[in-house]
């Protein structure tokens, strides 16, 4: 059985940070929350003036952020005293939980940039999770070839094999590079929310032709049928059970309830958010 897919969603450019010029994929009308994912932002671009402000410090609580580059160099810190540096194939998984501050700052001038970012949202039970994070450098991202399409898988267990990343709940995140008419079916656990984001060339998802920006989103059973191009094409899979919980979302906060968001608006202007929260701000993210 495949997959049926619901709906295409067409990516729309806006600025975040401190004026860099994303594509917004998830979080955007037709794709507001599409349980457990709550963003997913394609960056990318080759004139510095459109990246090199960055991500100047600014706090989270209630969620986890996975940035994953393909191009440049990123460096992240956070208030927790972690810092690494993202590189083309990294991935950096920041659990928010009870709150941190982190920065992300671009450590190029010149040259492209080009990575995306994924909002996903925590079980109610672990939003106050004590926060965490985890640097994968590319050479842990587990790489495989099936039926002649290469395989980056960060996350979850696909064709007997494991992604590095480890989550509080089973998620797949994978990147597909499929030659021109590759052909490659992936099964993804029944109920499960899944999407497929075409990044690169063209490709199939089921009946629907995805070009580079499409967002395709899947029905809930079956196997997720991929097919290359006349060119090929690229695919970032996302898969994860949907919550089904209440969300309370704004800013740089997602919680259950509005009381628990005020309540991380109080927090952070009392600036016990997170530990050493004053510290960082006044080193502008720098330690």
């Amino acid at each position: 059985m495949e997959r049926e897919i619901v709906r295409v969603v067409r990516g729309r450019h806006v600025t975040d940070g401190a004026g860099v010029n994303i594509c917004r994929v998830i979080g955007i009308p037709g794709a507001d929350y599409v349980d457990p994912f709550l963003m997913l932002d394609d960056f990318r671009n080759d004139d510095p003036d459109g990246y090199i402000a960055g991500f100047p410090p600014h706090p989270h609580r209630g969620f986890e952020t996975v940035t994953y580059m393909l191009k440049g160099r990123m460096r992240h810190r956070d208030s927790a005293g972690n810092q690494g540096l993202l590189e083309g194939g990294s991935v950096q998984w920041m659990t928010a939980g009870r709150g941190i501050l982190h920065s992300e700052m671009p450590e190029q001038t010149d040259g492209a940039m080009w990575g995306f970012q994924l909002w996903l949202n925590l079980p109610q039970r672990d939003q106050m999770a004590p926060p965490g994070y985890q640097d994968i450098p590319a050479a842990q991202i587990t790489e495989f070839t099936q039926d002649g399409v290469a395989v980056r898988l960060v996350a979850g267990n696909l064709f007997g094999h494991w992604g590095p990343a480890q989550t509080f709940y089973p998620v797949v995140m994978a990147d597909f590079a499929l030659p021109a008419g590759g052909s490659l079916g992936v099964p993804l656990p029944k109920g499960d929310t899944v999407i497929a984001f075409c990044f690169e060339g063209t490709l199939s998802v089921g009946d629907r032709t995805l070009v580079d920006g499409d967002l395709a989103i899947a029905g809930r059973e079956g196997v997720l049928h991929l097919t290359g191009g006349q060119t090929g094409g690229r695919a970032l899979v996302l898969s994860a059970q949907p919550l089904g919980e209440p969300i309370a979302r704004h800013g740089p906060f997602v919680l259950a309830t509005e009381q628990e968001l005020r309540q991380a608006f109080l927090d952070y202007q009392m600036g016990i958010l997170a530990p050493n929260q004053s510290a960082f701000l006044a080193s502008g993210g720098r330690g």
